[in-house]
Order: structure tokens, then C-alpha cells, then sequence
């Protein structure tokens, strides 16, 4: 709820107004930084005549939360445009918003008034339809509950901006379209109303909540302009309200807007306000005596008139018998401000019930702004400790049906019992299950598990007669199912059910089972799951065998013709010496002498290479290296040889 304003567009004043709103009747304080940034668009919008008449809709009806600024010779313009929108209306919307606007302002200013009100109200009744529905324009073919809501707010804004007041024969008709409107409203199965367009062209469609908050936002404005009582069933009212309390906290800010802006409607409207019956908790326990707790509060949770709250009946649920409880009052808390029922009546037991509560007001003129809804139905749990007793297992011989081998179990604490049995006896597990109140009870789920050392599991319901829970396997039956599996089986005992406070799953102990050998057709147990995590976990070490390493060569013999391939080297040295290799032919002038460098410096990286290839290089990274400095020892070496060659032709022809 708190991050409402990260996720919505603060450049739109359509959702900054439902932010605010929203806001304001949650009563949640807005940051310093969101009521700056509004004031801005609002002052942008309202000082812009290109602004769109929505724009300037929905500038005011943020302005109105958020109080900006905002001069007076700003409100004329704006009064003045918005006439000129009334006069000019050729679409509800566009009554909508300029009517709205002028409302707006008038809430502000205080002085403004429609000088055709009666001529305004018929030109919006023209978008009626027969069925209570209106059209969004007159040549729109299709009408819709959305527009009706529209069209009733905007009807409301010309009542209240009349001047004389209204022909109230206008205003009269309209109770009737209300009505047939109401006609149309859809059901679900808990009692909530809804409204929803069926519309053929699917781009118009708003949806039941956006379609059901406009028709509630309509007709409370419309009831609060209005001194006639609109012709509408209350508990129609109340099946609104339990709609909107129904849907949770929606994902969407619009919806959320929708459904906290309907609701604020119905919090104070002149037709009926609801009064919800609520119960913090639903699940009572016996063995505690938990005490029954009822809230009566309005759909925002504003106190309740002074009432009584009856507890009129209590029905086991899935039952059509008598009610277990005859009426009584609850005691109304001043400190708690909660209807109480401090005891449980003894009838109560551990399941599931359903209670039906009456709300009774004190006066009777509040019959008529308050609904209560009649009778309310509420699905209550009691809960409790049930009693394990008597819990045996036993071995039992199949022909006699005599015990072999019998033991006690304590369900509520630790068993490793040992057993041991073939497949000519069979398996006796009984134990006896009492509510509080001593009665038989049966829970949801009694299982009996028997999983085998191989991860084979069967498990089997234990069957009950009152009291008395009991199961026999006949291990004799039993072999097939058991794929003719001896050895051990642990054997686990689950007995559970939502209203039982003790629920177990508890390891009895085992049983060692010598079966006999399978036929050679017999059923083979089925493959066990697979892990599907167990591909992430360790996997098998891979070990490679090599091929063993070929004999080398003697050491000696190594060394040796490493001494030959230095050899060729060390001649080179000695014929550059025989030769009289010396430097006076280098050149002296700088660009010469620079060439000559790198030729000198390009042979020495060209032998550095040669040493790493032989050390670490390949012959791939060896031939890209040796093409690069190729290139440069060809372009440095003509650039020596071409001075070279000049000098010495310089000398012979002096």
C-alpha cells in the first residue's frame, strides 16, 4: 500500500488524483515530495490553455485533496472554459468533466452556477436507454453500467449546480431508470452483487470492478443531491459492500482506487450505510474455552450505532438437523468494543459448525440509514485436544486369529517397536480416538504406512467402528502388492484432521517380513523417483588410463645433439668475425640511423621469437607473430639497403 506512488505515472493527473485519494481515505500521510510534485502539474495544467478538458478534470479533483495555489483570475479562466465545454457538449464524457469541473470549483470558490441547468439535465438524459444503461454518445450503439455511473454523477453535479433549483420532475424520473438498472446487477454465490457490461465491442469493456465502483460512485452522488429516497432494495446495498470488502487488496492501483473510493462512498451514503458482522477469529478451541468474539462496524471500520448482536442458531455443517443452540444475546465490551460469548455452550464440540448471528438496531430510525443484511451465516471451527487411547500392535496367527505377539504404543511420545512375522499371520494396529466432550471422533485422514528398506511404500486406511479404530493386514493377501519383498519394513502411524490440536505422523517401529520367493511371472516393484536435485550433487570420479610412455633416448645422447644445434650458430659468429664485421658503415644521419635500428632491432625480435617458439609458442601464434615482424624487416631493410646503395654510389663517382 505504502509503495503505491513507486509504481504509478506522477506525469498523469488521472493517477496521481486515485493515488491521493486513495490516500486520504486511508488516511495515510502523503510525502512532502508527492503533494510538490501534484501542485506542479497542477499549476501547469490549470495555467495551460492547451490542457485537455480531462486534464483540467482531474487537476481539480487532485487540487482538492492537495489545497495548491491557485489565484483567482486562474478560477475565472477556468470557469470560463468550462461553460464554453457545457455548451459545446456533444458526448457524456465531455458533460462529465466539464460539469464535474465547475462542481470542482464551485467547491473552491463558492460562486458558480449553470444558467441552463434544466436544458443541461435533458441534453444528458438523452443518452438513457429503456434498460436503465445509458450510451457513452449518440452514436455509440452499445450502452453500459460504467456509462449509467458516469451519467449519474455528472446528473448529480447539474442538480447541484442549478440555478433556481431543478424541475424535480425531472429528478423523479430518474428513480425509476435507477431501478431498472438494478434489475440487471449479477450474483455471486455468497451474497455479493456485482455489475458487469456485456459489451460486444470488447475494447469499451471496463470489467466488474471498475463497472460496479462507477455505478456506486453515481449513485451515492445522486442520492446526496436528491431529497426523494431511491427506490432501492437495502440488502442490494449490502451485496455491493460485501462485493468490494470480497476481492481482498487488489494488484493494480486502479483497482485499488476502485474498490477504496466505493467503499468511502458507502461509508456515509443517503440511501443505506452497511454494518459488516465480522469475526477476528474463526477457529475456536474447546479444550481452551476460547470465548466467541464478533466486530459490527461500517465498511471502513467506523463504529456501529448502538445494536445487539444475537446469536440465533448453530448447525453442524453438512447437516439439516435442529440448531444446537437456542437465541442468545452476546455481551457488548466497552473496552474492546466487541460482542462477546464468553462460554462455548456445552453442545459445542470438536468439527465444524456454522453459526448465524442477527444484527438488532436500538432505534428505529436507524432502520433506515443503517443495513444490516439479516442473517449472517459464518463457518466456525472447534478445535481441541482429542484423547489416544488404547493403542495396540500386534502379530496375529491366521488360522486361529490367536496374538503371537502384542504391545503397547504411546501416540503421544516416542515407539521403536520390533517385530517379526511371515506371510502366514497378519498385522493388528487398533488404538480408540474421544473429543473433550468424550465422544467418537473421526478425523480426515488415518493412514497406516509400511515402507520397505528399498524405499517401497504402502500405505493402507485404517478403518473405525465408534470409538474404535482398527486395521488387520493379512500378509497372506498381502504378498503380490508386496512384490514378494522380505525384509524390513518401518511402519508409521499419520492420523490428522483440521480441528484436531494433537495431529501425528509418528514412526511405530518396524517389522521384519519373510515372504516367499517370487513366481518367475510375478510384478516387479516399480522404479523409485528420481531426485530431480540429484543431478546438481557429485558425480562419479573418471579415471583415465594412458597409454604408457615410449623409452627415450640415454641422456648423454640428448646433450650431445643439443651440442649440435649450436653448432651452426657459433660458425655464424666465427665467419662474422673472419670477415671483420664492424660498424663504420652505419649511418650518421637520424633518419638512416633510425632504419638501421629497427632492421638490427626487427633481426633480434625475429630470434627472440624463434626461442619462444621453441619454449612455449605454437606454430599457429608463431607464424601470426613472425608475418608481423616479416613486414617490418622487409620495409626497414630496403630503407638500409637503398642508403646504402646511394652512399656507395656517391663514393665511386667522386
Amino acid at each position: 500500500m505504502l509503495i503505491l506512488f513507486d509504481v504509478i505515472d506522477l506525469t498523469s493527473l488521472e493517477e496521481t488524483y486515485e493515488a491521493l485519494r486513495t490516500f486520504d481515505v486511508l488516511g495515510i500521510e502523503k510525502k512532502p515530495d508527492v503533494t510538490a510534485t501534484a501542485c506542479r502539474l497542477v499549476s501547469e495544467t490549470v495555467g495551460s490553455s492547451s490542457s485537455t478538458l480531462k486534464d483540467l478534470f482531474y487537476a481539480l479533483k487532485a487540487n482538492s485533496i492537495v489545497k495548491c495555489k491557485i489565484n483567482d483570475k486562474a478560477y475565472q479562466g477556468i470557469i470560463t472554459r468550462l461553460n464554453a465545454a457545457v455548451d459545446g457538449a456533444s458526448s457524456l464524457p465531455d458533460f462529465y468533466y466539464s460539469v464535474g469541473g465547475l462542481l470542482l470549483v464551485k467547491g473552491s470558490k463558492g460562486d458558480v452556477h449553470l444558467a441552463d441547468a434544466d436544458g443541461i439535465f435533458r441534453s444528458v438524459k438523452a443518452f438513457r436507454q429503456s434498460d436503465g444503461r445509458w450510451r457513452f454518445s449518440s452514436n455509440s450503439p452499445e450502452s453500459s453500467a460504467f456509462a449509467a455511473g458516469i451519467a449519474l454523477e455528472t446528473l448529480a453535479g447539474v442538480v447541484s449546480l442549478a440555478s433556481p433549483e431543478l424541475d424535480q420532475s425531472l429528478i423523479s424520473t430518474l428513480n425509476s431508470d435507477i431501478s431498472k438498472l438494478f434489475d440487471s446487477i449479477e450474483k455471486y454465490d455468497d451474497g455479493a452483487l456485482y455489475f458487469d457490461d456485456k459489451l460486444v465491442d470488447g475494447h469499451d469493456h471496463q470489467g466488474p470492478l471498475a463497472t460496479t465502483s462507477s455505478v456506486v460512485r453515481g449513485l451515492t452522488a445522486f442520492a446526496a443531491v436528491t431529497d426523494e429516497r431511491l427506490n432501492i432494495p437495502s440488502n442490494k446495498i449490502f451485496g455491493l459492500a460485501n462485493f468490494f470488502l470480497g476481492i481482498g487488496v487488489p494488484g493494480d492501483a486502479k483497482d485499488l482506487f476502485n474498490q477504496i473510493d466505493s467503499l468511502a462512498c458507502l461509508e456515509s451514503n443517503r440511501v443505506s450505510i452497511p454494518l459488516i458482522l465480522s469475526l477476528p477469529s474463526t477457529v475456536l478451541s474447546v479444550t481452551k474455552e476460547d470465548s466467541l468474539q464478533v466486530n459490527v462496524n461500517t465498511v471502513l471500520g467506523s463504529n456501529a450505532p448502538p445494536l445487539t448482536v444475537k446469536l440465533v442458531g448453530v448447525f453442524t455443517s453438512g447437516s439439516k438437523a435442529a440448531s444446537l443452540v437456542e437465541s442468545q444475546e452476546l455481551v457488548f465490551d466497552d473496552g474492546t468494543g466487541m460482542y462477546n460469548l464468553n462460554n462455548l455452550p456445552k453442545s459445542i464440540d470438536v468439527g465444524s459448525y456454522t453459526f448465524v448471528f442477527e444484527i438488532v438496531l436500538h432505534e428505529p430510525e436507524h432502520e433506515k440509514i443503517y443495513v444490516t443484511g439479516g442473517q449472517k451465516k459464518v463457518p466456525i471451527f472447534a478445535s481441541g485436544l482429542i484423547k489416544i487411547e488404547n493403542a495396540e500392535i500386534a502379530v496375529l496367527d491366521s488360522d486361529l486369529g490367536s496374538i503371537e505377539t502384542q504391545k503397547k504404543l504411546d501416540l503421544a511420545g516416542q515407539n521403536a517397536v520390533s517385530l517379526s512375522a511371515n506371510h502366514l499371520q497378519k498385522l493388528r494396529v487398533s488404538f480408540k480416538l474421544t473429543t473433550p466432550h468424550g465422544l467418537a471422533f473421526k478425523p480426515h485422514q488415518a493412514l497406516l504406512k509400511l515402507r520397505h528398506e528399498s524405499k517401497v511404500e504402502h500405505i493402507f486406511v485404517v478403518g473405525n467402528s465408534g470409538k474404535q479404530f482398527e486395521i488387520v493386514l493379512n500378509f497372506l493377501g498381502l504378498v503380490e502388492k508386496f512384490f514378494y519383498l522380505s525384509g524390513r519394513y518401518d511402519i508409521e502411524l499419520a492420523v490428522g484432521d483440521a480441528v484436531m490440536e494433537n495431529s501425528l505422523l509418528r514412526a511405530i517401529g518396524h517389522i521384519e517380513l519373510d515372504l516367499p520367493e517370487p513366481p518367475e511371472k510375478a510384478t516387479r516393484p516399480p522404479p523409485q523417483p528420481v531426485d530431480p536435485y540429484s543431478r546438481y550433487g557429485p558425480k562419479a570420479e573418471i579415471t583415465h588410463i594412458f597409454r604408457a610412455p615410449e623409452k627415450r633416448p640415454p641422456k648423454e645422447l640428448s646433450l650431445a645433439f643439443l651440442g649440435l644445434t649450436f653448432l651452426p650458430l657459433l660458425g655464424f659468429l666465427i665467419g662474422l668475425l673472419r670477415l671483420g664485421v664492424n660498424l663504420k658503415n652505419f649511418p650518421s644521419n637520424t633518419v638512416p640511423a633510425t632504419f638501421a635500428t629497427l632492421f638490427h632491432v626487427s633481426i633480434g625480435a625475429v630470434l627472440s621469437l624463434y626461442v619462444l617458439f621453441w619454449l612455449k609458442l605454437d606454430i599457429f601464434q608463431t607464424l601470426k607473430l613472425l608475418g608481423f615482424l616479416g613486414v617490418i624487416l622487409v620495409l626497414v631493410g630496403h630503407r638500409v639497403l637503398s642508403y646504402l646503395a646511394a652512399t656507395s654510389a656517391k663514393l665511386k663517382s667522386a
